[in-house]
Formats: C-alpha cells, sequence, structure tokens
C-alpha cells in the first residue's frame, strides 16, 4: 500500500530537483478496428481512440492538481498500424493524428511495423507511406522492430529504413528534417513502452491499458553531490535508494490513473529520461561521478553502473516495472549531452560504446544532412546488432538535417531541444547494405 506521505517526502524533489512523471501513456488494441477498406478502418479507430481516451488528459491533470507532482505529457499508443491497414494507411494515420488533437494528448505513437524476420504486403505499404505520413501529420509517431535476439536481423527492413529516414528529412527540410524525430528503429521493441517516439500497444497487451513513464536526472544527481569523493559502493547504493523514491511516486500515480480510467495498470518505466533544462541531464550524473565531461574516459563504466542501479531501485518499488527502465542518452534532449557533443568529447562512436550497457540507444542524433540513405541504414545495422548479441532493447533514431554540416546546430523546441550536427564516418558501406536477406540469430537465442 503506498501511502500519501511517501509522496509528501519528494516535494523536494519536485520543487528544487527536476523531478516529474513524463508521462501517463493510455496503449489501446486497434485488433478489432479492421474493416474492409482503410476508409472504414480510419473511422472505426477513431472513434474507439476518442472514445477510450476521452478523460485521459482530465485524469492526469486532476491527479498533477491534487498531488503536486507535474505529468509533462499525457499519450496515447496504439496496435501497430501494419496489422490493421491496407494498401492506402493514409486515413488511418489521419485519423489517429486527429482523435490525438480531439482528446488532448501530446503524441500518439504506434504507426509502425514488426518486421524483425520477414514482412507482410501491409508492412512494406506502411514503410513506403511514412515519410510523407510524418510531413502531414502533427502528433502522430511510429517505429519498426527490424531484428530481436531470437529472430536475427532483417537486412532488407534495415535498408529500407535508411530511405525512409532520408526521404523524411527531405520532406520536412523546413523543419530541419523534424519528421525522422518522430521514427524509432528498434531491435527486441518491448510491448509496453509508453515513451515516444517508439512506444506502441503490443499484441500481448491488455485490449486498454495505462502506462506511465517517471523521470529524474536532477535528483539522482543532487543525492550524488552529497557523496562527492566516496567509493563507488557509496554511488551505487546512493543511486539505488533514489530510484526507489521516484519509482514510488510512479507507482501511485499509475495506479490511482487506471482506477480513475477503469482500465488496468501496467507497468512504470523508471527511465532517468533527460530535458534540455539545466540540471536535469544524464550527462551531468556522470560528471558528478568523476568525469569531466560525458565521453571522457570511463563514461561506459559510469553508465553501466547507473542503468544498474536504476534498475535495482526501481525493482523493489514496484512490482510491475517494465517499458525501457533505465537511463536514456539523446543528445538533443540532455543538455550536458549536448554540450559534450558541441566541445567534441562525445562522438558517435563512443555513443554506439555507450549504447550497450544503457537503456536503449543512439537518441535524438543530428547527423549532416547529405549523409546517404545506406550510410544511416548502417548506423541502424551496427545499434541492432547491439541489441541482437547482448539480448536488450536498441533503437536508432537520428536527424540528418538537410543541408546543414558537422558543426552547424538544429533547433527543435521544447522537450525536443537542440543538437550540434554530430560527424559521420563517411567511407562507403552500400556493397554490404545491399546484399539484403537476413543476418542469423546468435547461437544464445536457442534457449529452449
Amino acid at each position: 500500500m503506498i501511502e500519501i506521505n511517501e509522496i509528501l517526502q519528494t516535494m523536494q524533489m519536485i520543487r528544487e530537483q527536476h523531478f516529474d512523471i513524463r508521462t501517463i501513456t493510455m496503449g489501446i488494441s486497434l485488433l478489432d478496428c479492421k474493416k474492409n477498406t482503410d476508409r472504414e478502418t480510419a473511422e472505426a479507430v477513431y472513434h474507439k481512440v476518442t472514445t477510450k481516451a476521452r478523460d485521459l488528459v482530465k485524469v492526469g491533470c486532476q491527479l498533477e492538481s491534487e498531488l503536486g507532482v507535474p505529468i509533462v505529457n499525457k499519450r496515447i499508443s496504439v496496435t501497430p498500424v501494419s496489422m490493421i491497414s491496407g494498401p492506402d494507411p493514409m486515413p488511418i494515420a489521419v485519423a489517429l493524428d486527429k482523435a490525438a488533437a480531439e482528446v488532448g494528448v501530446n503524441f500518439i505513437g504506434g504507426f509502425g511495423a514488426l518486421m524483425h524476420k520477414g514482412s507482410t504486403r501491409a508492412e512494406e505499404t506502411l514503410l513506403e507511406a511514412m515519410p510523407e505520413v510524418f510531413a502531414k501529420t502533427e502528433r502522430l509517431c511510429g517505429s519498426v522492430n527490424v531484428g530481436s535476439t531470437r529472430s536475427g536481423i532483417n537486412m532488407d527492413a534495415v535498408r529500407k529504413m535508411g530511405h525512409v529516414i532520408k526521404k523524411t528529412a527531405e520532406l520536412t527540410a523546413d523543419t530541419d528534417g523534424f519528421g525522422c524525430a518522430k521514427i524509432v528503429v528498434f531491435c527486441n521493441a518491448v510491448e509496453d513502452n509508453p515513451f515516444m517516439a517508439g512506444a506502441f500497444h503490443g499484441v500481448g497487451e491488455p485490449e486498454v491499458v495505462v502506462n506511465v513513464g517517471v523521470s529524474g536526472p536532477g535528483v539522482v544527481e543532487r543525492a550524488l553531490k552529497e557523496v562527492r569523493g566516496q567509493t563507488f559502493d557509496v554511488v551505487a547504493e546512493t543511486i539505488k535508494r533514489t530510484a526507489f523514491k521516484i519509482t514510488r511516486v510512479g507507482e501511485l500515480v499509475a495506479q490511482e490513473a487506471a482506477k480513475r480510467l477503469g482500465v488496468p495498470f501496467g507497468i512504470v518505466d523508471l527511465s532517468l529520461a533527460p530535458t534540455p533544462a539545466r540540471g536535469d541531464s544524464v550527462a551531468y550524473i556522470l560528471s558528478e561521478m568523476g568525469l569531466e565531461m560525458a565521453g571522457a574516459p570511463g563514461t561506459t563504466a559510469a553508465l553501466a553502473m547507473l542503468n544498474d542501479m536504476v534498475k535495482k531501485g526501481g525493482v523493489m518499488a514496484s512490482s510491475h516495472v517494465g517499458g525501457l527502465s533505465g537511463a536514456f542518452i539523446p543528445v538533443s534532449e540532455d543538455i550536458g549531452m549536448i554540450e559534450a557533443a558541441a566541445a567534441g568529447c562525445l562522438r558517435l562512436e563512443k555513443m554506439e560504446a555507450m549504447t550497450c550497457v544503457c537503456s536503449v540507444g543512439l537518441d535524438m542524433i543530428a547527423i549532416p544532412g547529405d549523409t546517404s540513405a545506406n550510410t544511416i541504414a548502417g548506423i541502424i545495422a551496427d545499434e541492432a546488432a547491439i541489441g541482437m548479441v547482448n539480448n536488450k532493447t536498441t533503437a536508432v533514431r537520428v536527424i540528418p538535417a538537410p543541408g546543414k554540416k558537422a558543426g552547424d546546430t538544429v533547433n527543435f523546441g521544447g522537450l525536443f531541444g537542440y543538437a550540434p550536427i554530430m560527424e559521420v564516418n563517411g567511407y562507403r558501406n552500400d556493397a554490404f547494405i545491399e546484399r539484403g536477406g537476413r543476418i542469423p540469430a546468435p547461437l544464445h537465442s536457442l534457449r529452449n
């Protein structure tokens, strides 16, 4: 039983350390919305989303007011659209975007496909539509799963996603390729992730469910200031205890939101999700551990411990921890990462190494606009390989900013922040990417 006095103990975290509930995300199954045509399906989708989520924002605002805990985003995730779409997924995309605006949520995720072992015609069609969809919609996000530990990596899907991202950037050139910020390419995607842009409602989930994502890099950084100079054992214990407190708040909000909405409570995702605000940075936590700047030697080790202790503290605070849970390292959304990238201390290759031990992967990274589709596909393949071999979720969300070169800056605003354009290895990989086929699953996938 969670008591209100546990929330009262966190008031300082909220007032001074940027603690918040980053999102309440309602997952909605659309499997029963499939009709004879895409337009009929779109009508059913709009009706179901606006009916099931009509009180989501209202309940979120009530909880903010009553508990004094900021809830930054109210979001919706839906069944991967390729499962219900036909030859023209655009009407469904428009219906989802319109429904999101109608109920007042910040984003709706799920315009995507699961292609880790192969593809259907519906999935191929959806990929073809993605650039135009993300250029024309405002709140819609999507993801594609191209690999898994059990199935290997679908290199045909990887190649196509390189072209999807490149085309999306071109169609949204007036906003520095911002459409790409709404596309995530996964390996080992999870079904209950509440964070955008990669959230979708998995087929193993209930009809409707509420998942909550908590955040609090500033809280962890402040706690570590109190143990400067002490051993890593003390640092680890401090992070673990802090994660426990953060997750307990998320547990209360999730349970209360689910009760008021009359739907099951799913999971608490206890990820440390940064913002561009100073004092709300995962990179600053790494600096507080003793690094001059994120990217310095020792960064991967520090991040590994941070990620592990966040998980250990969180699982003691909730019986239903899920989603991605760990530490995010997006460049544009973390002021410390922005500074490190601008200084040249943090490079793309170092970030790839860091993704071996953090929560997800290469996230919100701006790259030169002339980066080729095959180079982008190579970045995706490398990240998918890390996820496949290490049996973890990895992802890529890169933004090839049209007309920009390494050293320039793009500004997306709000929680998306701003970022220096990071240099990308210019050596070609065309013959590798264009082989196609599937990279086989690793030996340790055979666990039955």
